[in-house]
């Protein structure tokens, strides 16, 4: 290839991409508009092909520079993250590890994995972000994460996974509700009750599989509340606003104000499964599935 492609080129280009406006990318990269726009038709010359169509009213990119697009996104992310470990390990420290997980893999499992994982690895800097399923799975994709704790009944193509907890559910009621331990029978006590449930839009898996349990049992329930975290369910319960089944991880015996009833005679179950994509190249990540591992062995 005759044409010398610079670095510098490839920003230009992604800056273009993203703004589909020549002045706000070039506001943005601190150039003159007639020299970005300059450089543009050079690198399309040079590459030949045309990245741009251009009108008096708006920029579209074509099909093959909505494709340079997505993957230069992916390259930039890899060389940043290429760069951040280099920092790292210039101030002494082994290594970061990026986790996603929904919010039931931090009452127990992750924070095991943790003190386990530090033992062997002290300088390792763990960066922490709760998301909902398909963020992670985009994450993973764009190597935002390198391992996410997920709820899925499926896991995309190109990702490896490894369910390191099966569960049963617990149904939730506030303290002192008439039905209890000692009187439950099955969930159909519960048909004229109002639900609180997490928002299908966190997991549509595992709401389905909720569903399945009232199904199952022979209604519909009125669902009056959707949320994505457990602490407003137990708020939401404790305030008699209704009722909540949530995994077991979530059990606490530290709330005074609900109760919790192991559902154990019901065939669904739900599992929480630990996601990374095959392609990344953290070098952290091999150790710490070891450890995944060595915790999904003892549980």
């Amino acid at each position: 290839m005759s044409y010398q492609l610079e670095s510098r080129h490839l920003r230009y280009f992604l800056s273009v991409a993203e703004e589909l406006h020549f002045r706000k990318a070039a506001d943005r990269l601190y150039i003159s508009q007639p020299g970005l726009s300059r450089q543009i038709k050079e690198m399309e010359k040079g590459l030949g092909i045309q990245l741009f169509e251009r009108t008096n009213r708006k920029v579209k990119l074509t099909k093959a520079g909505d494709f340079l697009k997505i993957e230069l996104r992916k390259h930039f992310k890899t060389l940043e993250s290429t760069l951040a470990h280099a920092q790292l390990l210039n101030k002494g420290l082994l290594g970061d590890l990026k986790l996603g997980y929904v919010g039931s893999a931090m009452e127990e499992v992750i924070p095991r994995l943790m003190n386990g994982f530090r033992k062997s690895h002290q300088k390792v800097m763990f960066n922490l972000k709760e998301m909902d399923n398909q963020d992670q799975i985009n994450s993973l994709f764009s190597n935002e994460i390198d391992v996410g704790f997920v709820r899925m009944e499926r896991i995309p193509k190109g990702l490896n996974a490894t369910t390191i907890l099966q569960e049963p559910f617990c149904l939730v009621l506030p303290e002192n509700h008439p039905i209890n331990n000692k009187n439950f029978k099955d969930l159909s006590q519960l048909k004229d009750a109002s639900f609180i449930l997490f928002d299908p839009k966190y997991s549509p898996s595992y709401y389905e599989k909720v569903m399945q349990i009232f199904d199952d049992s022979g209604f519909t329930p009125m669902v009056t509340h959707n949320t994505i975290h457990s602490g407003s369910i137990y708020k939401l319960v404790a305030h008699h606003f209704g009722v909540s089944i949530v995994p077991r991880s979530l059990k606490s015996d530290h709330l005074k104000e609900v109760t919790f009833i192991e559902l154990h005679d019901i065939p669904q179950q739900t599992a929480l499964s630990a996601v990374w994509n095959e392609n990344n190249r953290n070098p952290v990540l091999d150790d710490f599935l070891v450890q995944v591992q060595s915790f999904k062995s003892v549980h």
